[in-house]
């Protein structure tokens, strides 16, 4: 357990990049962005691939149709949603949006899941989700207090409806990728990160494609295939594609064989936190005393929550 949480800490500290990523490049399209951000992704993992090809071929084709679906929900749609929606709401407004995983994630796999690995008693997950509820309540207060009169509303509600559906690709994602997991654990959790990066890099080039049509029909005069800024959006998409993308999810990978389910609910809550600690870090700022007071919830709302055992599932004879 101890192992598994380090584990899922290491992955949400890099993780947490992600909500920094689109604001170093804000003239880049979310889109192009996850585009970028997975064929890098599908470029690293080549040569790991090779090294790893032994293990790899022992992956049945039901195993490679799964990796494809995960990596088309948990991995495009997903960062291309986040990534449109930081641009829209901010970075921290976002982070915190996805914030609400942990909720979203236990109540889910209590709900779903709860009669394969054990459930948690309501009455005590309770006081630990609502913990986890004020501090994201208290967070998203003190950013919603740096609105200025000008603010676009529209823009803003935007964002707000792409943040929820990259909320509804990453409650899927932890839940079916942990059971495929648990459920074949012969397959180590790097050679599943380097398979889903291996059946991401055709996708991913498509994807890329057809922004790139979509763009120059809508947008004739940015620069393609690379954007204004070409070393700096390469850069970006080879560092998050190695690091946020191949290592968190090794790390990851091995906390979900490690962990149960209802408890990785809440350990995404390192995500968030690691997302809020880089935008203020980039914004060379001290979180507000409300928000400050709203991480703390978060981090004993989480602590409370993994202290709680499973139950096991008793079926009526």
């Amino acid at each position: 357990m101890l192992a598994g949480i380090l584990f899922a800490l290491a992955a949400g500290l890099m993780w947490g990049l992600i909500f920094v990523g689109p604001l170093l490049i804000p003239d880049y399209p979310g889109t192009l962005q996850s585009a970028g951000r997975y064929v890098a992704f599908g470029l690293v993992v080549l040569p790991l691939a090779w090294l790893d090809r032994r293990r790899l071929r022992q992956l049945a084709r039901k195993d490679w149709i799964e990796a494809l679906k995960l990596s088309l929900i948990g991995n495009l749609l997903y960062y291309a949603f986040l990534a449109s929606a930081i641009q829209r709401t901010g970075a921290p407004i976002s982070t915190m949006i996805i914030g609400t995983l942990p909720v979203v994630i236990t109540v889910t796999a209590n709900l779903c899941y709860g009669h394969l690995e054990g459930r948690l008693p309501w009455r005590k997950l309770t006081p630990a989700l609502l913990i986890i509820a004020v501090g994201l309540a208290c967070v998203n207060a003190a950013e919603l207090q740096t609105l200025g009169p000008d603010f676009d509303w529209s823009r803003y509600l935007t964002g707000l409806g792409l943040a929820v559906l990259a909320v509804a690709c990453w409650t899927w994602y932890p839940l079916r990728n942990g059971l495929w997991l648990r459920a074949h654990p012969q397959h180590k959790p790097s050679s599943w990160a380097t398979a889903q990066g291996l059946v991401t890099l055709p996708l991913a080039i498509v994807f890329y494609l057809l922004v790139c049509v979509q763009l120059h029909w809508q947008q004739p005069a940015f620069a393609l295939p690379f954007g204004p800024q070409p070393q700096r959006f390469l850069l970006l998409m080879l560092g998050i594609g190695l690091i946020c993308s191949w290592l968190g999810t090794l790390c990851w990978n091995a906390a979900s064989q490690r962990v149960p389910t209802v408890i990785m609910g809440p350990l995404i809550v390192f995500e968030t936190l690691a997302g809020l600690l880089w935008t203020f870090l980039w914004r060379q700022s001290w979180p507000p005393l409300l928000t400050a007071l709203g991480i703390g919830c978060l981090i004993i709302g989480v602590i409370y929550a993994m202290r709680i055992k499973p139950q096991p599932h008793i079926t009526a004879v």
